[in-house]
C-alpha cells in the first residue's frame, strides 16, 4: 500500500480523505493556502506545505505547486478530493507523468466523461438511458438547429458540452428564441470552459434528480452502491441528499445500477464514479457522470457500510475490489445536509469567525466538518462548512434524527443555513418523498409571497 499521500484539496474533504488514510496506516500530507493556514486538518496532517496565496488560482488550481509539494515531501499518489482538480484530466495527466498515482480514473477517462457529448455518446453505445436530444454538438446551420429542435419538441434545453455545476443552460420554450439562446450558450461556454460546442436535450418539466454511485477497479470489475436522491436543489447546487430514493420501483432501479457497471466496463473505468440521472414518469434519463468522489458520498457509505475513500486508494494502488455485487447489501436510509455559511433566506455567503461550534450527535448520526469553535470561515471559497449526515432503519426514523440533530447543532458567530434545514424537514412534500428539482425553489418562491 501507498505510504504517503497528498490531498490536494481544502475544507471537509481534506480532512474526510486524511482520516482514511490513517485508518489505513498511510501518512497524510496538505496542501493549504494562505487563507487555510489555521484549518484543522493543517494542525492534524503528518506534513503540510503552503502552496500559494487565497485566491485558488494561486494555489488550489496551480499545478505546479501541488506537484513540487509532492515531490519534497515524497509522496508516492495525489487525492484530489471534489471540486478544483479532482475532474481536469490535464492535471491527471501530469501528476501521473511526473512519476505519482493519480487517485482517480485514468486521464482519458475523465476527457471522454467530462465532455458530455461524448458522455452521452459513450452511455448510449453502453445502453444507458440517456434524454431525447441531438446525438452530438449542435452544428452551426440554423436550419439543422429548427429541425432538431422539432423533433426532440418544445420546450428544449441547450447545454455546453464542457460545462457543469449549473453553468452553461438555457430552456427554450419557442422556435422564434432557438437560434438566440444557442448562439448566447455557445459564446458563454467558450468564455467560460474554452469550448464552445453546445447540445440539446428536451426538457424534462418535472424531473427528480437521482444518481447511482458505482465502483470499478483496473481488473475489469465494476459494482454499484445503490441510488442518491439529490432533488432538494437551489440554482442546480444540491443542499439534501438521501439513500435510497424514495417511491421508485426497485427493478427499475437495479436494472439502471447494473447498465451503469456494465458501462463502466466497457469504457474501462477505475476508481469512484457517478451516474447523473433525471428521472421523470417512471424512467431515467443520464446527463452526466462525476468521475470523483461526490459531496454526497456519507449516505451511500451509510447504506451499503463501504468506505468508498479508501476503495478510491486501494483501487489507484492496483487492488482488487474485495467484493462482488451479490455481496453487496443495502440497509436502512440516510440523509445529508449541507450546512453552509450563509444566510438562510437570502444567501449570502457568510465568512468570519465560528464563536460557538456545538455539533449534534447520538445514534446513526455522523457529521463531517473542518470547522470548530473560533475557526475563521474563508471569503475565498465555497460556503460548504460541513455535512450532517444521519442513518435509521426507515426513511421515518432518519427523518427524526436529523430533527433531532439540526436541534441540537449551535453555530454561532456566522450566519448558516440551519434554519432552512429545520424548515424542510417538517415540510410535508418532503416528508412525503419525491419532491422534484424545482420543488425547493417554488417553495422559497411561495414563502415571499
Amino acid at each position: 500500500m501507498f505510504k504517503k499521500i497528498l490531498i490536494a484539496n481544502r475544507g471537509e474533504i481534506a480532512l474526510r480523505i486524511q482520516r482514511a488514510c490513517r485508518e489505513m496506516g498511510i501518512q497524510s500530507v496538505v496542501v493549504y493556502s494562505e487563507a487555510d493556514r489555521d484549518a484543522k486538518y493543517v494542525k492534524l496532517a503528518d506534513e503540510a506545505v503552503c502552496i500559494g496565496p487565497a485566491p485558488s488560482a494561486q494555489s488550489y488550481l496551480h499545478m505546479p505547486a501541488i506537484i513540487s509539494a509532492a515531490e519534497v515531501t515524497d509522496a508516492e499518489a495525489i487525492h484530489p478530493g471534489y471540486g478544483f482538480l479532482s475532474e481536469n484530466a490535464d492535471f491527471a495527466e501530469r501528476v501521473e507523468q511526473s512519476g505519482f498515482t493519480f487517485i482517480g480514473p485514468a486521464p482519458e477517462s475523465i476527457r471522454i466523461m467530462g465532455d458530455k457529448v461524448s458522455a452521452k455518446q459513450a452511455m448510449i453505445k453502453s445502453g444507458v438511458p440517456c434524454v431525447p436530444g441531438s446525438e452530438g454538438a449542435l452544428p452551426d446551420d440554423p436550419k439543422e438547429i429548427i429541425k432538431i429542435a422539432r423533433t426532440v419538441g418544445y420546450p428544449v434545453i441547450i447545454k455546453a458540452a464542457g460545462g457543469g455545476g449549473g453553468r452553461g443552460m438555457r430552456v427554450v420554450h419557442t422556435e422564434a428564441a432557438l437560434i438566440h439562446a444557442v448562439q448566447t450558450t455557445k459564446a458563454e461556454a467558450g468564455a467560460a470552459f474554452g469550448n464552445p460546442e453546445v447540445y440539446m436535450e428536451k426538457f424534462l418539466q418535472h424531473p427528480r434528480h437521482v444518481e447511482i454511485q458505482i465502483l470499478a477497479d483496473q481488473h475489469k470489475n465494476a459494482v454499484w452502491l445503490g441510488e442518491r436522491d439529490c432533488s432538494m436543489q437551489r440554482r442546480h447546487q444540491k443542499i439534501i441528499e438521501e439513500a435510497p430514493a424514495p417511491g421508485i420501483n426497485r427493478r427499475l432501479i437495479e436494472k439502471v445500477g447494473e447498465r451503469c457497471a456494465a458501462a463502466c466496463k466497457k469504457i474501462g473505468y477505475r476508481g469512484a464514479g457517478t451516474f447523473e440521472f433525471l428521472y421523470e414518469n417512471d424512467e431515467f434519463y443520464f446527463i452526466e457522470m462525476n468521475t470523483r468522489v461526490q459531496v454526497e458520498h456519507p449516505v451511500t457509505e451509510m447504506t451499503s457500510g463501504i468506505d468508498i475513500v479508501q476503495m478510491q486508494i486501494r483501487v489507484a494502488f492496483g487492488e482488487k475490489l474485495p467484493f462482488t455485487q451479490r455481496q453487496i447489501e443495502l440497509r436502512g436510509h440516510a440523509i445529508e445536509c449541507r450546512i453552509n455559511a450563509e444566510d438562510p433566506v437570502k444567501f449570502i455567503p457568510s465568512p468570519g469567525r465560528i464563536t460557538t461550534w456545538h455539533p449534534p450527535g447520538g445514534p446513526g448520526v455522523r457529521v463531517d466538518s473542518h470547522a470548530y469553535a473560533n475557526y475563521f470561515v474563508p471569503p475565498n471559497y465555497d460556503s460548504m462548512i460541513g455535512k450532517i449526515i444521519v442513518h435509521g432503519d426507515t426513511r421515518e426514523q432518519a427523518l427524526a434524527r436529523m430533527r433531532t440533530a439540526l436541534s441540537e447543532t449551535v453555530v454561532e458567530g456566522i450566519q448558516t443555513n440551519i434554519p432552512l434545514h429545520r424548515e424542510l424537514m417538517v415540510d410535508a412534500k418532503f416528508v412525503e418523498g419525491g419532491t422534484d428539482i424545482h420543488y425547493l425553489e417554488n417553495w422559497m418562491a411561495a414563502r415571499k409571497r
